[in-house]
């Protein structure tokens, strides 16, 4: 299958390892995977800003530089979720509504393709990778009809040691702008996360969300609280010998 990957603002510019591993993965699986230098932004931060109009502008320049591609595959269930809730009702009424209908339709977050599309299973495919790990569920994840994939993925891997994070339900307080908005709040449930994440006493959080990665990461270096992020489709990459293993810092 041709997959064209959508590497997203924020794990482009912040996190590119997790968006090399998940096209390392996705060509060991056996896809033919391509890079859309045209791609821009989904648009959601100005759809969550009120902004619809310039969200809209950016929609269509998604459609069009995605259309001629077979599936679409991104490291983010954020920027996943604003393509399949809200691309078809922002250009409901345009000449392109339908062609909007069909990206969401064939977009996909990486865990989502792997284990809705794929069905791999990583044990028999021989995903090794010897450390311990907690897990953090994105929100947005929900809006997929997501729930368990990462974890069920997690327990195939020989050699990881998994500890549930105790409320994963909860949110941890990124939400893109509420984050700026509602500091204050955005604090308070940041902190509680990190209070969670320490009680699992595990080195390693998987996250596959570059902004509630960026946001766990920093609440989790000022206070002092050990661990490195990394996303699932590193440690499948790096389980495959697809790339070398980043030490602790």
């Amino acid at each position: 299958m041709q997959i064209a990957l959508f590497i997203t603002c924020l794990t482009d510019q912040f996190l590119p390892r997790a968006g090399i591993a998940t096209v390392k993965v996705l060509e060991h699986l056996g896809h033919r995977v391509v890079f859309p230098a045209a791609q821009t932004c989904c648009g959601q931060p100005m759809f969550n800003n009120g902004f619809h109009e310039d969200a809209r502008a950016v929609a269509a320049r998604m459609v069009d530089v995605f259309e001629p591609f077979e599936c679409v595959v991104t490291p983010s269930g954020s920027c996943a979720a604003m393509i399949r809730e809200h691309f078809a009702t922002l250009l409901a009424g345009t000449t392109i509504a339908g062609h909007a209908r069909a990206l969401a339709a064939k977009t996909y977050e990486f865990v989502e393709f792997l284990t809705k599309v794929e069905e791999v299973n990583l044990r028999e495919l021989g995903v090794a990778w010897a450390g311990t790990a907690t897990y953090h569920y994105s929100c947005h994840l929900r809006a997929l009809g997501m729930s368990d994939e990462a974890i069920r993925l997690i327990s195939q891997i020989r050699g990881l040691e998994f500890t549930p994070l105790p409320r994963a339900e909860q949110c941890c307080g990124f939400g893109g702008t509420f984050a700026v908005k509602y500091p204050r709040i955005s604090g308070a449930m940041v902190n509680d996360k990190v209070e969670a994440v320490r009680s699992t006493g595990t080195a390693h959080v998987v996250c596959n969300d570059a902004g509630c990665a960026m946001n766990l990461a920093g609440a989790c270096n000022r206070q002092s609280c050990p661990v490195e992020f990394i996303s699932l489709a590193e440690i499948i990459a790096e389980g495959l010998s697809l790339m070398p293993r980043e030490a602790l810092s």
